[in-house]
């Protein structure tokens, strides 16, 4: 196991709290892709046996929005309605609809999802199959949201360094405190 994640995986199966400073850095080991799978698996495990504290959920947003691509914009107020998924109940995705309706109405919306990895269906797979190109890069992103109000944060395009984490929570099939960033972590900053 990393040496950076096997002290703190040992404290999370003793239910141990642990710092934002030490979830901070967690976090950002596995987003800069120096652990591998199992030793990402045990952390996102351990972390979600014990459940999450602000203080972990605080290092962890830290960590992600330090390596998020920036959306500039010169809107304002932004509201993102970025769900955390994984609700288990089947629901439908609420959190694409109301983006959807709250643009119509004038809010400027930067709308932050992704694929389903622990639910039925991810914003990404909603706007998908309404043909929606969810492959924004920061700039054309920025330059949605000043023209007509409302963009697609998806978050594999935005938060690259997600590529080593996505493929073990997909394998985990439960939600983890990847799950509660997207609303924290919105690229254009709402």
């Amino acid at each position: 196991m990393h040496d950076c994640l096997q002290h703190p995986v040992n404290q999370l199966l003793l239910k141990q709290d642990l710092t934002a400073d030490l979830v901070c850095n967690c976090i950002g080991v596995i987003m800069d892709g120096a652990c591998d799978p199992v030793d990402i698996a045990a952390f996102l495990t351990a972390m979600a046996a014990k459940g999450v504290v602000a203080a972990e959920l605080v290092g962890a947003a830290r960590a992600m929005r330090s390596r998020a691509s920036r959306i500039v914009t010169q809107r304002s107020p932004l509201l993102d309605t970025c769900g955390t998924g994984g609700d288990r109940l089947h629901t439908f995705n609420i959190s694409t609809a109301t983006a959807i309706v709250a643009a119509a109405c004038g809010v400027n919306v930067a709308k932050h999802g992704n694929r389903s990895v622990s639910s039925s269906s991810g914003s990404a797979d909603v706007l998908e199959s309404l043909g929606v190109n969810i492959n924004l890069t920061a700039d054309l992103a920025g330059r949605c949201l000043d023209e007509i109000g409302i963009a697609f944060c998806f978050a594999p395009v935005l938060h690259g360094a997600m590529k080593y984490a996505a493929p073990v929570r997909r394998q985990l099939g439960f939600p983890t405190i990847f799950n509660l960033l997207g609303p924290l972590t919105n690229p254009a900053g709402a």
